[in-house]
């Protein structure tokens, strides 16, 4: 997977080659990302310096070529001529920022080394090389790490700058090398040598300053590239958006304290011509948690450099003689098979290397949440009166969300408190997990453990335990606090409050949430209040492994206002992420589709709730509420004892389908078709041996008279037959309003008493179709039957309306085509 040949490294997956070589001045050159090539001279690939370029600030007096402003770069310092933004803004011992990183060695080790207090579920396969970098003024060494995932096409990359102090000296490859040497770097080595070294004696104990540390950069040439971005904010998260670059520097990033559901972490290059299953694409995000830094800068002279890392707003980190810092790992992954093809990689390392090994490949339960149905108004006697209705419907996991510990009535009081509410539930929620059990369900709860109310015993104690700073007036979030767990004080509490109650509970699901964002960033415990944002998502990541490591078996959803750190951090400590507080299927086709770029469905917690949506006043039909929500981690949130009978059948039916086809729906190789029409989606769930596949097919605005409707479908082996089947659904007598009784032998009032009775207890069953043909033949699009089109119902005609859907059942023949 890593090689070096003719002083050319490469880094080759199954279908990529990443290729760069050091400089003659030591500086490592990037040559190539892209499709897979054989060994050879890349000479031809290498970006050429055969003319001056006016206003160039030289490296070497004596070279006119060598100007790092106009080289592709691995890496790249302040104040040796390189105008482009740097990766690293440091301030040496001698109190300059200019740094000048050149090649000392390298060596190439089996596994993966990520950031120290990230879990990495499975390495086995990977390999990584290490770049070692030395800045002999400064003192200072850089090691970048590159990892090499070859089964699952990504490349991480990450890096760590240590200060070796005034006593360092440099000992060229001084790292284990391979058998193979670096014959020109060694002899380019002896005029790499730093002829000024720091000579002052006031300088030699001065710390080095980290203003800015990025975790990779990489310089590519322009190819009309566009930068795509998944963007947005509560309720409204992860829309994708499209711009051409241009001349000068984007910035995808975050500042609030966690990745952010304004700017996911996660960005594409594309070609501008790219679709789904042509073109070039690049993908790139971040294994971490806190505030990130994506940028996409294009030169005048057409390169395109992509920096990704920890965010440099208000960081400031200190490295004395002896110390070190790490960076968390980016990832990069790129396709010539379009944006599918680029998804399907990011969602093949995500299954396999990223979410705890516990959980790879193990299907998640269908849960009930509280949330929605209760808000805080509920007691033991109604939940346990909705789990009963819950399990009748085939539900798995019962979830009691907020509102269940302290004086937690409302938003106003409670948090940090873990003592149970006696009021709701007299004998303890022990006792009341033991009753949801005996229905034979699971039992999970919701926790907002970094947060704290004031009005709560843990503030009155420790009120100290609340960020803020001093002389200021603290501001709140949803009537909160963020508790400071840069305070090792505050990690021990939670760790011990929440894994008490997990123990005594027996809880199997953890809804851990977070409600907002963080302000008046400030810890007592340190010196460098520049440390804070990153030493706060350490401590998070600390919390999280002392309380999960030792508790594999428990289900984490990690939430955050819904989608407001929907990270590759997090997933490092569970499978799924709350995808947003909005559960309207048509705001969810936006949101889900956006995240599906970047991670699997089998990350995503989508649930089905009451309409008209309480975050969007719309009125959507059940069938399309569960045909959205079914491509993820499929939940109900919603009042039960609310719905009729003929509901309560299209749920049972509903998640009797999901049980069959759940491994399919998870973890099957998921696609986004491109649309025939603009108000149409298209998704589908293939098994990877391609014995079977489930497509989802939504409208949004219905148009009157409509077009044909053609199903595209995919990834379907051309020597099987297969048959396509509707799911049934069906179609609820109160959504046809006045058109009812033109159908009808007598005249009824559509809002009358007799209509509404028959509407609890029948509905009408909409079109079904089945289809048969080789995977080539559907593959080339099958034209459905028609909507309806204003006139002239009957039991062959689909009727979608505004905001329906189907869902079809796609099976392989059990015999190969004659």
């Amino acid at each position: 997977m890593i090689s070096f040949e003719n002083d050319v490294f490469w880094l080759d997956t199954d279908t990529t080659s990443y290729v760069f070589r050091i400089t003659p001045y030591g500086h490592p050159e990037h040559i190539y990302y892209g499709r897979k090539l054989a060994h050879q001279p890349v000479d031809a690939l290498a970006l050429k310096r055969t003319a001056t370029i006016g206003s160039s600030v030289l490296y070497e007096p004596n070279d006119p070529l060598y100007c790092l402003d106009h080289l592709s770069l691995e890496w790249s310092g302040i104040g040796r001529g390189d105008y482009r933004f740097s990766p690293a803004e440091i301030k040496m011992p001698d109190g300059s920022f200019t740094n000048d990183f050149i090649y000392d060695s390298y060596r190439i080790m089996d596994g993966c080394t990520p950031m120290e207090e990230l879990p990495f579920a499975k390495s086995e396969d990977a390999q990584t090389l290490e770049i070692v970098l030395v800045d002999n003024v400064g003192h200072a060494t850089l090691s970048l790490y590159y990892t090499v995932f070859s089964q699952t096409d990504v490349i991480t990359r990450r890096c760590t700058l240590r200060n070796q102090g005034p006593n360092f000296q440099n000992k060229s490859h001084s790292l284990q090398q391979n058998d193979e040497q670096i014959s020109t770097l060694q002899d380019s080595q002896s005029h790499l040598e730093v002829k000024n070294s720091c000579e002052n004696e006031q300088h030699k104990e001065s710390p080095i300053v980290i203003r800015r540390l990025m975790s990779m950069m990489v310089d590519l040439p322009n190819q009309s590239y566009q930068l795509i971005t998944f963007d947005g904010d509560w309720i409204k998260e992860a829309h994708r958006h499209d711009r051409l670059l241009m001349p000068g520097m984007y910035v995808n990033g975050s500042v609030t304290g966690t990745s952010s559901n304004r700017h996911n972490p996660g960005f594409l290059l594309a070609n501008e011509r790219a679709d789904e299953t042509h073109g070039n694409v690049y993908g790139f995000n971040l294994i971490y948690s806190g505030n990130h830094f994506g940028g996409a800068e294009l030169s005048p002279h057409g390169l395109v450099r992509v920096t990704l890392g920890i965010n440099p707003h208000c960081f400031e980190w200190v490295l004395n003689p002896g110390e070190s810092f790490s960076t968390p790992q980016a990832v990069m992954t790129f396709s010539d098979q379009g944006f599918h093809g680029m998804s399907r990689h990011f969602h093949d390392f995500i299954n396999q290397h990223i979410v705890p090994e516990y959980w790879q490949n193990r299907e998640r339960p269908i849960l009930y949440n509280s949330w929605e149905a209760y808000f805080f108004k509920f007691n033991q006697r109604k939940l346990l009166h909705t789990a009963k209705h819950a399990r009748s419907l085939g539900m798995e996991l019962f979830v009691l969300d907020d509102g269940w510990f302290g004086k937690r009535n409302n938003d106003n009081a409670g948090l940090g408190d873990y003592e149970v509410n006696k009021k709701k539930f007299p004998h303890g929620i022990s006792a009341f997990s033991r009753k949801i059990r005996k229905m034979g369900m699971e039992f999970g709860l919701w926790f907002e453990p970094e947060m704290v109310n004031e009005d709560s015993d843990l503030y009155r104690k420790h009120p100290d335990w609340a960020v803020h700073t001093p002389r200021r007036n603290p501001t709140y979030g949803r009537n909160q606090l963020v508790l400071d767990l840069c305070n090792p004080k505050v990690r021990d509490y939670i760790v011990e409050s929440v894994g008490t109650v997990l123990d005594d509970a027996e809880v199997s699901y953890v809804k851990w949430d977070m409600n907002r964002h963080i302000s008046d960033a400030y810890s007592r415990l340190l010196s460098e209040q520049g440390e804070f944002f990153h030493r706060y998502i350490l401590g998070l990541y600390e919390i999280l492994k002392r309380i999960f490591a030792p508790r594999p078996h428990i289900l984490l959803e990690t939430c955050s206002s819904g989608g407001n750190r929907f990270d590759l951090g997090m997933l490092c400590f569970g499978p799924q992420i709350w995808v947003s507080d909005c559960t309207d299927p048509v705001e969810r086709l936006s949101i889900q589709g956006g995240l599906s770029f970047l991670y699997p469905p089998s990350t995503f917690g989508a649930h089905v709730s009451e309409a008209p949506h309480q975050q969007t006043l719309r009125q959507t039909p059940l069938a399309t509420r569960f045909h959205t929500a079914c491509f993820g981690c499929l939940g109900y949130e919603l009042e039960l004892k609310y719905l009729s009978k003929i509901e309560r059948s299209e749920i049972r039916e509903q998640i009797a389908f999901y049980k069959l086809h759940r491994p399919t729906l998870q973890f099957g190789k998921f696609r986004r078709l491109e649309p025939i029409k603009s108000n149409i989606i298209q998704w589908q769930c293939t098994e990877k041996d391609e014995s079977k596949a489930i497509a989802g097919y939504f409208q949004t605005l219905a148009n009157a008279n409509p077009e044909h409707d053609i199903l595209i479908v995919s990834d379907l082996n051309e020597k099987y037959n297969y048959q396509v089947t509707t799911k049934r659904q069906r179609l609820f007598i109160k959504r046809f309003g006045g058109l009812i009784k033109h159908v009808l032998p007598v005249s009824l009032n559509p809002d009358g008493f007799l209509l509404r009775l028959v509407n609890r207890f029948y509905a009408l069953l909409d079109c079904t179709e089945e289809y048969i043909g080789d995977g080539r033949l559907l593959g080339s699009g099958i034209l459905l039957n028609n909507q309806f089109m204003g006139s002239y119902y009957n039991f062959e005609t689909r009727l979608l309306g505004d905001f329906g859907s189907n869902l079809y059942l796609i099976k392989q023949m059990e015999s190969e085509v004659s």
